[in-house]
C-alpha cells in the first residue's frame, strides 16, 4: 500500500506542475485577445507567487489540524476551480482575482507533500517526486500546442487542465482512507508535533535563514533560465529564436536528467554529497555561458545548468529533518518554501529590468552572482549545523 501512495503522491505532484507552466504558455494569445500590454502578465503571475508563499507560510497549521491527505486533496481542487475560471474569465481582473486561489493551492500542495515524502520515504523517491513535477509542467504547453490553433483557443487548454486537475483530486479524495492506513498513527504523529511554530521561532533555528538562502538562488537560477534563457541567446548571442528555443528545451531536459539521476545515486550518496556534484557541475554551466563561444557551448551550458541545478531543490528539501528534527520539519518546510517562491517572484523580473537597461549579456554574470551566494550559503550552513548538533 505504501507504494500506491506514493504513485498518487507523485500524481499529485503532477498536478502541481500542470498550472505552473499554462500562463506562460497562454499569455501570447491572452493579451492579444485582452488588448493589453504584453508586460500585464507578471500581474498574475506575481500575484500567484504571493498567494503561494503566503499559504507556505501559514500551511504547517492547517496541514496539522486536517493531515496531509485532505489539504493535498482540496488544494488539488481549489487549483482546479481556479482553471476553470481561468477559461472562463472575461478580463484581466478576473485573472487576477482567480490567481489567488490558484497560488494558495499550489503552496498548500508543495508544503504537505514535501514534508510527507520527507518524513516517510527515501532520498530516490524525494527527487522522483520533483522528476514528476517536471512531467506536469510539460503537459501543459503541449495541451496548448494542440488546441490553440482551433476554435477552442487557450480557453481550451485551460479546460483541458481544469479535466485532468479535477481527475487528480478526485483521486486523492478517493485515497483517503489509504493516508492512514500507510504509516498509521506514525505519520499523525510526525505532522502534528510542534507543526504549528511560529515564524519568528523557526527563523531563529541555527541554520534556518542560510537554508532558506539555498532555496532562494536554487530557485532564482532555474526561472532566470527558463524566463531569459532565450532572450539572452537570441539578443546576446546572435541566435535565431528558433534555436534558442531548442537549447531552452535542452536546459529543460538537463533538468529533469539531473532529478531522475540524484534519485537513482540517492541509495548510495548523501544528499549533501549529491549536492556538491550537482553545485559543481552547476558551476561548470555558468562558466560556459560567461565565454563566448560557438552555439554548441550555449548549449551544453544551459544543459549543464539545468542538470547541475535540478537535484538542489529535491535534496534540499529531504534534509530538513535532519538538519531540523522531524518535530519542526512541517513548520521550516513551509517556511522554506515561501523562500523559494520569493526567489522565483524576483529574481526573473529583476534579471529582465537589468537586460533591458544593461543588455542581455548580464544574463550570465547574474546567474553567476546567485551562484556565489549560493556557495557562500552552503559553506555557513554547513558549518551552523554542525556546531549546533555538537
Amino acid at each position: 500500500m505504501a507504494a500506491l501512495l506514493l504513485f498518487i503522491i507523485y500524481l499529485a505532484f503532477i498536478g502541481l506542475g500542470i498550472p505552473d507552466s499554462l500562463f506562460g504558455a497562454a499569455w501570447p494569445s491572452i493579451y492579444g485577445e485582452f488588448s493589453l500590454p504584453l508586460s500585464y502578465g507578471s500581474f498574475v503571475t506575481v500575484i500567484i507567487s504571493a498567494g503561494t508563499v503566503l499559504s507556505s507560510v501559514t500551511s504547517a497549521g492547517l496541514i496539522a489540524r486536517l493531515g496531509t491527505g485532505r489539504v493535498a486533496a482540496l488544494s488539488t481542487l481549489l487549483t482546479a476551480g481556479a482553471l476553470l475560471g481561468f477559461s472562463l474569465s472575461p478580463s484581466l481582473g478576473f485573472l487576477c482575482l482567480l490567481a489567488v486561489p490558484l497560488g494558495i493551492g499550489a503552496g498548500a500542495i508543495d508544503v504537505a507533500l514535501n514534508n510527507y515524502v520527507a518524513l516517510h520515504y527515501t532520498a530516490s523517491h524525494m527527487s522522483f517526486l520533483h522528476c514528476f513535477y517536471g512531467i506536469g509542467v510539460s503537459v501543459s504547453p503541449y495541451i496548448l500546442s494542440r488546441v490553440m490553433g482551433g476554435p477552442a483557443g487557450w480557453r481550451g487548454g485551460y479546460r483541458i487542465a481544469f479535466l485532468l486537475q479535477s481527475a487528480i483530486a478526485a483521486v486523492l479524495i478517493f485515497s483517503q482512507p489509504l493516508w492512514k492506513k500507510v504509516h498509521g498513527g506514525e505519520a499523525a504523529a510526525a505532522e502534528t508535533q510542534d507543526g504549528t511554530l511560529p515564524l519568528p521561532r523557526v527563523l531563529a533555528m541555527p541554520g534556518v535563514k542560510l537554508m532558506c538562502c539555498l532555496f532562494i538562488t536554487s530557485c532564482a537560477m532555474e526561472y532566470t533560465c527558463g524566463g531569459w534563457g532565450s532572450t539572452f541567446l537570441v539578443e546576446s548571442r546572435g541566435l535565431l529564436p528558433a534555436q534558442a528555443a531548442r537549447i531552452v528545451t535542452v536546459y529543460y531536459v538537463g533538468m529533469a536528467l539531473g532529478r531522475f539521476l540524484s534519485g537513482l545515486l540517492a541509495a548510495r550518496l548523501h544528499s549533501w554529497t549529491i549536492i556538491k556534484i550537482g553545485q559543481a557541475i552547476l558551476g561548470c554551466g555558468v562558466l560556459a555561458l560567461l565565454v563566448p563561444g560557438p552555439t554548441g557551448l550555449c548549449a551544453l551550458g544551459m544543459f549543464a545548468v539545468g542538470l547541475g541545478n535540478g537535484p538542489l531543490f529535491p535534496n534540499f528539501n529531504y534534509l530538513t529533518p535532519e538538519n531540523f528534527g522531524r518535530a519542526n520539519s512541517q513548520s521550516v518546510i513551509g517556511v522554506q518554501m515561501a523562500a523559494s517562491y520569493l526567489g522565483i517572484m524576483l529574481a526573473p523580473p529583476l534579471c529582465g529590468l537589468l537586460g533591458q537597461h544593461l543588455g542581455m549579456g548580464v544574463f550570465p554574470w547574474y546567474l553567476a552572482a546567485f551562484y556565489a551566494a549560493m556557495l557562500a550559503a552552503t559553506v555557513l550552513v554547513r558549518r551552523k549545523l554542525v556546531k549546533s548538533s555538537g
